[in-house]
């Protein structure tokens, strides 16, 4: 991948639509959420055209805490997962990353500051000054490798009028599989932590 890659959330959609892009603006994935699904499926598309599958993430259960998502190729071919660590995550954002073909985790996801998360969410909710809340506050959520406990990836909030803006950079090495599950796990969890900020 050509980093840094942005991930730009449109807040203003009826339901959750994400465009993903590399640092040259070509775009690399959208997903448009569908609402009011009891078990989450996510499709990711090469673009807004919504013509070709790249990927789908799959829950392993009905809405839960601590769900692990699945990543699958159009073909069925299992990309890796993430699994949201439930209580852990309740102060701290927390998830494990599986790469392709792992059975434990690969990458620890966390949040760097989850004060700023906190402050940026309760910002926002304040009418106008909450339109200016996307300036101010940054959350950062890291991707560190479990083995090592390396940094691999980063992403920042990006300050944003009227959506949500993120860039991802890279910071250690990764294999092409491996930044696919990556940016596939900061995609979801991204769709999962917007209301918390």
């Amino acid at each position: 991948m050509n980093y840094p890659v942005t991930f730009r959330f449109k807040l203003i959609a009826l339901s959750p639509q994400i465009y993903v892009t590399d640092a040259d603006g070509r775009t690399i994935c959208y997903v448009k959420q569908k609402l009011f699904r009891f078990k989450e499926k996510v499709e990711v598309f090469t673009d807004d055209s919504m013509q070709h599958l790249l990927a789908t993430i799959e829950a392993d259960r009905i809405i839960d805490w601590s769900a692990r998502y699945t990543f699958k190729a159009p073909n069925g071919q299992v990309l890796g997962a993430v699994g949201r660590r439930g209580l852990k995550s309740l102060w701290r954002a927390h998830y494990d990353v599986f790469g392709p073909g792992a059975t434990s985790p690969t990458f620890a996801i966390q949040e760097a500051n989850p004060f700023s998360k906190m402050l940026d969410g309760m910002v926002s909710e304040i009418p106008i000054i909450g339109m200016f809340a996307g300036y101010m506050l940054h959350p950062k959520y890291v991707a560190t490798r479990v083995s090592d406990g390396e940094r691999t990836l980063c992403l920042v909030k990006q300050a944003a009028l009227f959506e949500g803006r993120f860039r991802l950079v890279q910071e250690g090495p990764a294999d092409e599989g491996e930044q696919l599950a990556l940016m596939l796990s900061f995609l979801m969890m991204n769709l999962l932590e917007r209301a918390r900020g």
